[in-house]
Parts: C-alpha cells; structure tokens; sequence
C-alpha cells in the first residue's frame, strides 16, 4: 500500500507551525513538526520533532509572498521525509465568520470568502492567505483544506454571541464569534479520553499562550468564550489589550487625535503584558524581572483569567474543571498557582508539589473542582479534520 503524508499550517500572527502527518486508514499519526518565526531575522526554520532536530536560517525574507519561503524550507524537509507522499495541505484561518460552520476543501468561493473576513483577523487571515497562494503557486493541483477557529464556537446560544448593539449591525455580523476553537475542540476531545466523567461535566479551559482566551465547555461543547468579535477581547495577552472600554477608544480618536491605523497598532502590539510592564511581551521575562510594573503585567492577567473563569462558571451553572492549556499555561507554575488563588473561592485548589512537576492532574485531594494541564495540539485536529472533509 503506497503511504500517504498530510502538511499541516498553523499560522498565527508571527509564526507559522508546519506539522507532517503520516495518513494510514483514514488516521492522521504526526511524524514532524517545525516552526517558523517571522519576528526573527534572518528566518530561521526550526524542525522540532522528526528524524532530527534541527534549526536552519533561511535566505528568504518572507515579506510580501512566501513562495520562496516554502520553497526553501521544503528542501530542507526533503532531507527527511519523502516529500512525493504529501497529498494534501490543512491550514488554520482564524476567522470564519457566519460563513463557515465546520473545515472546508478550498474552492476560488472559500478563498474569496476567507479573503472578505481579514478585516475582523488583521494580524492572522492575511498570514493564512500568504500560505495558501504559496502552496497554489507551488503545487497547484494540490488539494487543499482549511479548518476555521471561529466555527468550534457555533454551538453557543444566541445569547452569548449578541453584543447590546441595535439589530441591524448584528445582522451585519457584529457578534460575538470566539477563537482558538481548534485548540478548545482538541481539549474538549482530551478531556474525555482522560477524565470521561468530566466529559460530560462543565468545564472551563485556558488556551495561554501569546494569543490567550478561556472557553466555557459542556458535554465538550463551547458554551461561552472570553473572546467575542475579534482577537483583541477578553483576557490581556502578550501585546494586545482584552477587554476594553469603547469609551477609551472614543477618546483616543476623538480627544487624542489618534488616527485609526496607529490605534490597531497600540491595540495589537503596543499593549497587554508588553503595554504594561514596559520590560516584554514575554512572561518568561517578567517572572525574572524585579522591575515592579513586571509584576503589575504579572498580577493583572492573572486577575482578569480569574476574574473572566468564574464569568464562564456562571454561563455554565457550575464548575467541574478547569483545564490549562498552550504555552504559559502548560509550563508556568508560577501563573497557574497565582490563576488558581485567586480561584479557591470556586473550590479550585492545587497541589503546589504536583503543579510544580508540570503533573496532568495539579488538583489537591481537597479541591471540589479537578485542575488539569493538558498540552493543546491544533496540528492534529487541523489533520483529522482535513480528513474528515477529503474522504467526504
């Protein structure tokens, strides 16, 4: 039987995951991972799970089309894998809008469609767009899939996605959409694998990364989310604001004379964790930092996390568990025990030795409510869902 490999993309606002799937039986088994971080320069591809690992810096720049990018870093994966296999590609787009309720195989319409959104994703739809004309133009009878974050969220009532806005703007699709839903349906499918009596139990999770929500989860289906009409609400974040009054940006454009692109840029990439410690975007940096107002970034997220968990407790009715997920919340102890203080009164309570091992189970034998680490992994339902569309 002739083996078959499946590319996965994951583009987020700076950086571009590749995962490389082996496909056998209508089942997606990762063989490869690799990043590439557009902040650096010169680019540097980063093969970090496969025969080897390894990082090469690329002579591509990446700064209008990715073609050579691509072209270049294929090479490199040729070493170590047989690229001739690959017959399919699944991308992540942000932003699906009301447009798209599930994954999709990419047709001139869906593209045309993902193109018409990147005014609601301005950092991320037009990094997803870059990769899909790059494997168009490298490759271009090669099928391609593309998995929405927004569509997970569908499931919400109508009440959770409305904005006290007049109706004419919400029938516009001024609304409440949700993201890393990719991240959310592969925690809702863990948490049934691992905890089944929880599967069907009301559970919060915490994607924390650089980008960084929380979703409400009932019988592994989304409830509600901290983030509504863009990837700028809800939480702070590494650079970008969460929740804020319309009020600020009112004043902003109208008392400070602010024009609107400099007021996406303070927004995006000005603010958040970077805004108000003044020292990084990164919280690996602030927990070493003694300058205070790195702590101040410190205590304000994890403020707002607790702050917006006991919001989705009470969408949900209750709390069974509480997972964290992604980058900050799979590796920082530190942030998860101050997330969790700030949480006991909703009976979560964590075993410092457990959370200190990075442990799956961190909840203390006390705790009403079960506290889980869970490593999140888009790729993979990037994969099965690439499937699931191909064989239909």
């Amino acid at each position: 039987m002739t083996s078959k490999m499946l590319l996965t993309f994951n583009a987020g606002s700076s950086t571009v995951k590749i995962g490389l799937f082996a496909v056998e039986a209508d089942k997606a088994t990762r063989v490869g991972k690799g990043i590439i971080d557009f902040r650096e320069r010169p680019l540097v591809f980063h093969l970090m799970e496969g025969p080897e690992d390894f990082e090469v810096p690329l002579t591509s720049d990446g700064q209008d089309v990715l073609h050579d990018v691509l072209e270049e870093t294929f090479g490199w994966l040729a070493k170590h894998f047989n690229l001739d296999d690959v017959y399919a590609v699944g991308h992540r787009v942000v932003h699906g809008g009301d447009r798209f309720e599930g994954p999709v195989v990419l047709s001139h319409e869906t593209r045309v469609g993902i193109e018409e959104l990147t005014p609601l994703a301005p950092l991320h739809q037009p990094q997803s767009l870059r990769l899909i004309r790059a494997i168009s133009h490298l490759f271009p009878d090669m099928p391609q899939t593309v998995s929405f974050d927004t569509a997970f969220h569908r499931s919400q009532h109508p009440l959770a996605q409305r904005f006290a806005l007049p109706s004419a703007l919400h029938d516009e699709g001024v609304r409440r959409y949700g993201f890393h839903g990719l991240s959310y349906k592969f925690i809702a499918s863990a948490v049934k694998r691992i905890a089944p009596e929880l599967g069907s139990g009301k559970v919060v999770a915490a994607h924390l990364g650089s980008g960084a929500s929380l979703c409400a989860l009932e019988e592994g289906i989304s409830r509600d989310t901290s983030m509504g009409f863009s990837t700028l609400d809800g939480i702070p974040m590494a650079t970008r604001c969460g929740a804020l009054d319309a009020g600020v940006l009112l004043h902003l454009l109208n008392e400070k004379g602010m024009k609107p692109v400099d007021l996406q840029e303070l927004l995006y990439h000005r603010s958040g964790l970077l805004g108000v410690s003044g020292v990084s975007a990164d919280i690996r940096d602030l927990l070493k930092s003694e300058n205070p107002d790195a702590k101040l970034a410190l205590d304000l997220f994890s403020f707002r996390i607790a702050g917006e968990a006991a919001r989705l407790a009470a969408t949900l009715g209750g709390l069974d568990a509480f997972v964290f997920t992604a980058g900050i919340g799979e590796h920082q102890p530190l942030m998860r025990k101050s997330i969790a203080e700030r949480m006991m009164w909703l009976g979560v309570e964590i075993d410092d030795a457990a959370n200190n091992e990075n442990r799956r189970l961190i909840s203390s034998e006390a705790s009403r409510v079960a506290v889980y680490v869970i490593s999140t992994d888009e790729e993979q339902t990037i994969a099965d869902e690439a499937l699931s569309v191909l064989s239909e």
